[in-house]
């Protein structure tokens, strides 16, 4: 009897992080996904939807957490329908060809921010793949998480728009992902 008792405890105890990490699915409703960048001097703004992933993620144990999501570069919307349908020409997204923008974490780290947390993971963006890291933070709201956060990246890393003079290389990207238990 005693040894069914250690055997059962044994196997909570060793069940623990699985039971306590949750696995979410990010919804495109209630989340955005926005970037911003310099055009002839003017910041210009826009987004993307079709948000889809999965995310697993337990913040007292962080080394557990996953995060994987995507996004549909044809949704890009910059409030001016003729600039959005060239930014999907080849030259730019080339949503054609590369219809997702996916990012896999890697790991995620307590920062020395209190509240804030660390990502790094794996950025593709027209089939090239750069590491990225960034702070986020993670709101418990309505049964699941808000994860906030933004990054910078440089376009011509990606081979987005070509060798525009006009255009910024730098751009930053805002993100404000709402994921529910899945």
């Amino acid at each position: 009897m005693m040894l069914k008792g250690l055997l059962f405890l044994s196997v909570i105890l060793l069940d623990k992080p699985l039971i306590q990490q949750q696995s979410y699915i990010p919804y495109d409703s209630g989340s955005s996904v926005k970037f911003k960048i310099k055009n002839l001097g003017v910041t210009i703004t826009g987004s993307f939807t079709g948000l889809a992933g999965q995310i697993q993620f337990d913040p007292a144990n962080l080394a557990s957490s996953n995060f994987e999501a995507t996004i549909d570069v044809s949704t890009i919307n910059t409030g001016i329908d003729m600039r959005d349908e060239h930014l999907r020409k080849e030259e730019y997204f080339d949503a054609k060809n590369y219809p997702k923008i996916k990012f896999v974490s890697t790991k995620v780290t307590p920062s020395n921010r209190s509240g804030t947390l660390y990502i790094y993971g794996n950025l593709t963006i027209k089939n090239i793949t750069k590491e990225i890291s960034f702070p986020f933070k993670s709101t418990a709201q309505d049964g699941g998480y808000l994860f906030s956060g933004e990054f910078k990246i440089n376009r011509r890393d990606f081979k987005v728009g070509g060798s525009s003079i006009t255009m910024g290389d730098n751009l930053t990207v805002l993100l404000s992902v709402f994921a529910k238990k899945g």
